[in-house]
């Protein structure tokens, strides 16, 4: 079951006419306040967010920033509802690069219901997105595979040679690349996969055990996408990732 949670302060027949259409779209529905706590007891991960906007809701810029920070997170589409004032106010928290779609009020409940329903169904059928991590270091792979798995297809390699019969069978979505490999390096490996216009465009984000900045110079010719420090905690891994597709996707 997926599931739609409907953001508002307003307790009128709308909210409620939104949540029976999507009821009866198959979705369950949790209405709750813009209220950090009461988005944050909703447990049961998102197919989409609503925001149901007026002049209350629009000063409680701490709960909108948070319900966007999960929105992103769990990679979902927000729709906003409200008067051109309230639509502006919340994209002042809110960018606008993060909002599906935006309705002026009034607007007909069968077109937002329809319209809701036809995004989570495009988004749903996203494919998980593939990251393949090269590192020689059997540790280094299990920690990647253990922090993305759960939002990643995570493929694994512990050599530049592996890495590189693997892009000839699969194309990865996003290449994390470990800078000091014996044999093929990560500037090797990037150098070769640049040469071939088949791979030419893969994302690389390299990782290394320490901040080189005249090394990362060194791979600038090979645009690659990032560098990312080994030693960095786990989140802060995972967030840059999750901030690449977001870019990618908003073709930021």
């Amino acid at each position: 079951m997926q599931n739609v949670m409907i953001v508002t302060e307003v307790k009128s027949f709308f909210p409620l006419s939104i949540k029976e259409k999507l009821l009866n779209l198959n979705y369950t529905i949790h209405i709750v306040s813009a209220d950090t706590d009461a988005i944050n007891g909703v447990a049961a991960p998102l197919s989409a967010v609503i925001i149901y906007a007026d002049d209350k809701l629009v000063r409680e810029s701490l709960s909108l920033n948070f319900l966007k920070d999960r929105a992103i997170a769990e990679d979902v589409p927000i729709f906003v509802i409200g008067e051109l004032d309230e639509l502006k106010s919340i994209k002042n928290v809110i960018p606008k690069e993060h909002i599906h779609k935006e309705f002026l009020r009034p607007v007909s409940i069968n077109d937002l219901a329809e319209t809701v329903h036809t995004s989570i169904r495009q988004f749903s059928q996203d494919i998980r997105k593939k990251i393949l991590v090269v590192d020689d270091s059997g540790a280094a792979l299990r920690s990647a595979k253990e922090w993305l798995e759960g939002k990643y297809s995570v493929y694994l390699a512990n050599s530049g040679t592996i890495a590189i019969k693997y892009l000839t069978l699969n194309r990865p979505d996003l290449v994390l690349l470990d800078y000091e490999m014996p044999v093929v390096d990560g500037r090797r490996f990037i150098e070769m996969i640049r040469s071939e216009p088949e791979f030419a465009d893969v994302p690389v984000i390299f990782l290394t055990g320490k901040e080189d900045k005249e090394r990362f110079m060194m791979v600038q010719a090979f645009k690659p996408d990032g560098y990312l420090l080994k030693t960095m905690p786990p989140g802060q891994i995972i967030k840059a990732v999750d901030d690449f597709f977001l870019k990618k996707k908003w073709n930021l």
